[in-house]
């Protein structure tokens, strides 16, 4: 098959929607399957087969930023290599965000199937709902990562889902070296908003008196600034910024402990999935997302948001307990395992299948 598979959001930033179209596109060819993958960029880009529509912008997006092309002239490209590009399937990430998932939506003539990865609803997204009411029977299969994606794409659309999840690269993490390090590490990797409860970690973090301990912190956001700021007294926290996809794999193998203290709007934990394939210890929040993928005291220890001393007592048990560590990382590796990109791949591929004659 020839499979186009389109990202609405710039590959130059990532993010997990990004991570999965990149992921899926190249297990797909590993398979046999010609992919070109259709989406924004904002600077070159060292990704196999990718037809760029143009610079993005960020625009609001459930308690984010999204980064988005929708100039005349983004989504003008966008439809010629929908409609030309002669594939046998188009499949859209997120089909009803704005810009190329919906100009896809209408300019394909090949058979259209969607991945709803969003979780929780908006004014503007029930609004957006109302407006597309007739557009989603565009769309020959749905697919949904989590069920609370697919409960927020039903309550505005409609319709029935197929749960597949999200897939993560396990030889990535496999042939990947670990990051030097010094003492015991902390990591946090994300964007820096409220939402994925940084500040949070950093409360909790800095209450540990441990001198010989180090908190690595990966990615930007608004909030960026502000926390670096309350940090400069503690030189045990190491502010990163972005790094490339291969140290961040790196130094989540290095990591004695992967944490992930977000407050909401979680649909999938696929880095709790990349933390427990590196061997990295999990510690996270107790939210419906990500509850879906780790169990309490079996793959992580899970918190509730925005607990502080809760965090830095799961933090400290997951450092000083052996014995809970090594039985999480096992059943970590164990779970990882069952999420593979692979196995993803052939999900969707025998799905396809059906809607080519």
């Amino acid at each position: 098959m020839k499979i186009a598979e389109l990202c609405p959001y710039s590959l130059s930033v990532p993010g997990g929607v990004q991570g999965q179209v990149i992921g899926l596109a190249r297990a797909m060819r590993n398979l046999g399957h010609e992919v070109e993958i259709i989406a924004p960029s904002d600077a070159p880009l060292s990704i196999e087969s990718v037809r760029s529509i143009g610079p993005s912008i960020r625009v609001p997006a459930n308690g984010s930023r999204a980064p988005v092309a929708i100039s005349p002239q983004s989504l003008a490209r966008t439809a010629a290599i929908v409609r030309d590009g002669g594939y046998d399937l188009i499949h859209i990430h997120e089909p009803f965000a704005p810009g190329p998932s919906l100009v896809s939506l209408f300019a394909a003539k090949a058979p259209v199937v969607g991945t709803f990865h969003r979780h929780g609803v908006t004014i503007p997204y029930r609004g957006l709902g109302r407006l597309l009411s007739r557009s989603k029977d565009r769309l020959s299969l749905r697919f949904a990562v989590s069920v609370d994606a697919m409960l927020t794409a039903r309550r505005i659309f409609g319709g029935r889902y197929h749960i597949v999840g999200n897939g993560v690269d396990l030889h990535a993490f496999e042939v990947a070296t670990a990051w030097p390090k010094q003492s015991p590490t902390i990591m946090f990797i994300g964007r820096h908003e409220r939402r994925k409860g940084l500040e949070v970690l950093i409360d909790a973090f800095m209450g540990i008196e441990d001198s010989d301990l180090t908190c690595w912190v990966v990615g930007e956001g608004p909030q960026t600034a502000h926390l670096r700021a309350i940090t400069l007294g503690d030189p045990r926290i190491v502010w990163l910024g972005q790094v490339s996809e291969a140290e961040a794999v790196a130094r989540m193998k290095a990591a004695d402990v992967l944490c992930a203290p977000s407050l909401y709007g979680e649909s999938f934990g696929l880095v709790l999935l990349e933390g427990m394939a590196a061997g990295s210890l999990i510690v996270a929040t107790d939210i419906a997302g990500y509850r879906g993928v780790a169990r309490d005291n079996i793959e992580a220890i899970l918190v509730a948001p925005k607990d502080v001393l809760a965090l830095r007592i799961a933090l400290l048990r997951a450092l000083e307990n052996g014995e809970l560590g090594e039985n999480l990382r096992s059943n970590g590796r164990a779970r990882a395992l069952e999420f593979s990109i692979e196995n993803l791949a052939k999900t969707y591929l025998d799905s396809f299948a059906t809607l080519i004659t």
